[in-house]
């Protein structure tokens, strides 16, 4: 099992050098990856600065040199795919491969869509994922590329340099537990960074739920055979051994191949630089 660390990119971490510091701690800690939130507007959050996660994932990548990096999640509907593309590919390369790439519908949606005037249409934003999915992966190749979609167009571009990682970053899949239709996308490709209906955000889930969502998965699993598929847990853990253990111990036995420690969404220590760096250098959970 590996061990993440999970920071919103708003409040201190809006600061590219906080998150730079946290970044370098948790490589030093022997954490295994770093993912920020992707958020332009979420008003429950007002009154806070808020930064771009590529850059900040910069920092995070010129501060490091072996933890995974990226977002958990970004909101590929709200994005221009082309320019998405040049994002991560440029992150790829300036990391030396290590980005994973979280993707789903982002929100709240009246939030980051319909305040800017887009559609918040569930449909819609779901076929925008798709196709847009389809397109950064094609994008990350180099290899010229024609499409005539839905909601897109692209006319004999290239898109170069193509990512280290080949055919690209890993792709992950969020999306709400026991919602059907963003596991089956999941299942797809690379892995499934659920979140539950039951546990929101800092809050670990059941087990049996987590048994159940990891059979889905695996009984629609299409594509990728004999690579491995990631399941992304999280929450938060105490910093002793047995209490992790209790926390972690039974989702791991469920399937979860990675766990992200999260600040409880509703604290006051979400956004706060020195109780999460604390958490940081604690290190990760001991299974």
């Amino acid at each position: 099992m590996r061990f993440s660390v999970n920071i919103p990119n708003f409040g201190d971490f809006a600061d590219p050098r906080n998150v730079a510091t946290v970044a370098a701690a948790a490589e030093q800690a022997g954490w295994d990856g770093l993912f920020v939130w992707d958020h332009v507007l979420h008003r429950q959050h007002q009154g806070r600065p808020f930064a771009d996660p590529w850059m900040l994932l910069t920092a995070a990548a010129l501060a490091t040199s072996r933890i995974r990096l990226g977002t958990l999640l970004t909101p590929v509907p709200r994005y221009r795919p082309q320019q998405l593309a040049r994002q991560v590919a440029t992150l790829d390369w300036l990391s030396g491969g290590r980005v994973v790439f979280a993707a789903g519908l982002g929100g709240p949606v009246e939030d980051e869509y319909r305040s800017f005037g887009d559609t918040a249409e569930p449909r819609v934003l779901a076929e925008r994922l798709d196709e847009g999915l389809d397109l950064l992966r094609r994008f990350w190749s180099g290899e010229p590329v024609d499409h005539h979609g839905r909601h897109y167009e692209v006319r004999d571009v290239a898109l170069l340099p193509a990512t280290v990682q080949r055919p690209g970053p890993p792709v992950w899949i969020g999306g709400f537990w026991p919602r059907r239709p963003p596991m089956r996308r999941a299942a797809r490709w690379d892995g499934a960074v659920p979140l539950f209906e039951t546990a929101r955000h800092g809050h670990a889930p059941d087990a049996a739920e987590v048994r159940e969502l990891v059979a889905y998965v695996r009984e629609h699993r299409t594509a990728g055979d004999g690579h491995p598929f990631e399941f992304v847990l999280g929450g938060a853990t105490p910093t002793d051994a047995a209490g992790a253990r209790d926390v972690i111990g039974p989702l791991h036995d469920a399937g979860a191949t990675w766990w992200d420690e999260r600040q409880v969404q509703t604290g006051p220590d979400l956004d706060r630089l020195p109780p999460v760096l604390r958490r940081v250098e604690a290190g990760p959970p001991v299974l």
